[in-house]
């Protein structure tokens, strides 16, 4: 999605504090619901809160926050949840088959971004200074279904 492409755009700062993710899902449940996405408001929800919780556990240094941004694009009809942290560590955002680079099986967190890739149809991590943007897309129709 390009910017000239965004016909609604909503954005909003949130404080490193684990509460903030709920925060967030409901910052995104608003935006797409006014928007008026249909079936698939609980998939982008999801994807906010599981972006938004690595930015706290692993993205946003202590004492800082990250921005939240969701936009609307008309050409495609679709939406793209963007997180901007300010930490390092951008080249270890990566998922392999069976979960995140490093990961056993075993481990009781660390799917957040096997989640993201299997309920978004794209993501991807860009770099910023300082830190980066971890962001996902979806496409489709008005309802996006």
């Amino acid at each position: 999605m390009r910017p000239k492409d965004t016909v609604a755009l909503r954005e909003l700062f949130f404080w490193r504090r684990r509460s903030s993710v709920a925060a967030v899902r409901e910052f995104v449940r608003r935006a797409a619901e006014e928007w008026g996405l249909g079936e698939r408001v609980d998939d982008v929800v999801l994807c906010a809160s599981e972006l938004a919780t690595n930015a706290v556990l692993h993205g946003v240094p202590a004492g800082r926050g990250y921005l939240v941004r969701v936009e609307r694009a008309e050409a495609t009809a679709g939406l793209r949840i963007e997180v901007h942290d300010s930490g390092d560590g951008w080249d270890d955002v990566r998922v392999s088959g069976a979960g995140p680079v490093g990961s056993e099986a075993s481990d009781e967190s660390g799917r957040g971004l096997i989640i993201v890739n299997a309920c978004a149809d794209r993501w991807g991590v860009a770099v910023r200074q300082p830190g980066k943007i971890v962001w996902c897309e979806f496409t489709g129709g008005a309802s996006l279904r």
